[in-house]
């Protein structure tokens, strides 16, 4: 029955927007990603996006929905305010349209660019025809990794401190490969898939990062005792990948224990190594233990593209225009943005600047326990700012 399924969607799939199972990659797709080098060496051995117009970079910009265009306003003034050589292109998803006509146009322009920075994208179409516009993106541009660094900020009301954890998810293969279908009236199956080849790219990247951070261990969080070929497909290859790394230690914990574990115990995770679904449940306890979805950045690599987001990937809707949205979140997938296009002077002064205003002036908005507006806070910001100078 999965292999009529796959047949048949191999015969209706768009041709521009694939799915993450390797199957169903056009041949646009595997031209464009030839996994020469793994994206991992090529990411922390330093490789930039070279600037094309006097120094300066174009990014796509995808504001999303909810809080995610007020969020954008305010990175845009702070980098308009320092100078940072960025020029935004920005494109806007109307989520309640259907149709890809502008999905298919932001997929172009990041291709273009080769970085992003966005907001969540609201799906709000249920017809079966209609893929999640957030994870076409992610399968679109091969983006296999997402990068979650979970690090307290003192100060801040939180159920633990010093919590100092990075989340490696795989980002585009388990459940997020949304191949769901009827069998019979009444009863759905949804398919889980987890390759050998997304595996290995997102363990070794773990381990990699691990090496190259000073971190010493990695935990592989997965549920191979019910689902025994493909959580233990995952499984095996990160054990098999750890071998390589023999300065490391290496473990494993079921997923609902790592929940329980999160809560009660976060310090004995240093890096993790997930699947898809475990990864977005997982940094959300973090982040909710943290202090909650406006606090801790995401990065999603691929080979060739990088596209950096809030770390929840939380549109915000309830509190959209209201003035309360925390932006530091936003701000860090920024600060994140400069850093990988080697902006680094501008970064470290937004950083410093968000710090200073977070931690030390303590000007915060209520969802970390202040009573300032999201436009107190990049006030303050734009006004540590405007004491300090930037040389690019």
């Amino acid at each position: 029955m999965a292999i009529r399924l796959t047949q048949r969607l191999l015969q209706t799939q768009a041709p521009f927007l694939t799915r993450g199972y390797p199957m169903l990659v056009t041949k646009e797709k595997s031209e464009d990603v030839a996994h020469t080098k793994s994206a991992l060496q090529k990411k922390l051995t330093g490789t930039r996006i070279s600037a094309q117009y006097g120094g300066r970079h174009a990014v796509t910009m995808l504001p999303g929905g909810g809080i995610g265009p007020e969020l954008m306003t305010y990175v845009r003034e702070i980098f308009q305010y320092c100078g940072a050589p960025i020029d935004f292109e920005v494109i806007d998803i109307d989520p309640s349209t259907e149709g890809n006509d502008d999905l298919e146009y932001a997929i172009t322009s990041i291709k273009r660019n080769g970085v992003a920075l966005k907001g969540n994208i609201e799906t709000k179409s249920h017809s079966l025809d209609e893929m999640s516009r957030n994870v076409a993106i992610r399968n679109e541009l091969d983006l296999y990794v997402n990068v979650v660094h979970c690090k307290s900020y003192p100060g801040i009301p939180a159920r633990h401190k010093d919590i100092d954890i990075v989340l490696i998810r795989q980002n585009t293969d388990g459940e997020y490969a949304m191949l769901e279908h009827e069998s019979v009236r009444g009863v759905v199956e949804s398919m889980k898939v987890v390759t050998v080849e997304n595996a290995e790219r997102v363990a070794r990247y773990a381990f990699e990062y691990a090496r190259q951070n000073n971190r010493k261990r990695v935990t592989t969080i997965h549920k191979a005792n019910i689902m025994k070929l493909s959580d233990g497909l995952f499984l095996d290859v990160a054990n098999r990948v750890h071998k390589e790394y023999p300065e490391l230690e290496h473990n494993n914990m079921i997923i609902d224990n790592t929940c329980m574990q999160s809560v009660s115990n976060p310090h004995q995770f240093d890096v993790m190594n997930m699947t898809n679904l475990y990864g977005t449940i997982v940094s959300n306890v973090l982040c909710g233990l943290m202090g909650g979805a406006g606090l801790i950045s995401g990065r999603n690599y691929g080979d060739h593209y990088a596209v950096f987001e809030p770390g929840t990937r939380n549109t915000g809707t309830a509190i959209a225009g209201k003035n309360i949205a925390n932006p530091v979140a936003m701000i860090n997938a920024s600060i994140d943005m400069l850093n990988h296009l080697g902006h680094t002077e501008h970064a470290q002064v937004i950083y410093d600047a968000t710090y200073q205003t977070l931690v030390h002036d303590a000007i915060r908005t209520p969802d970390v326990g202040g009573n300032n507006s999201s436009t107190d806070v990049v006030e303050n910001i734009l006004k540590i700012l405007s004491t300090k100078r930037v040389n690019w």
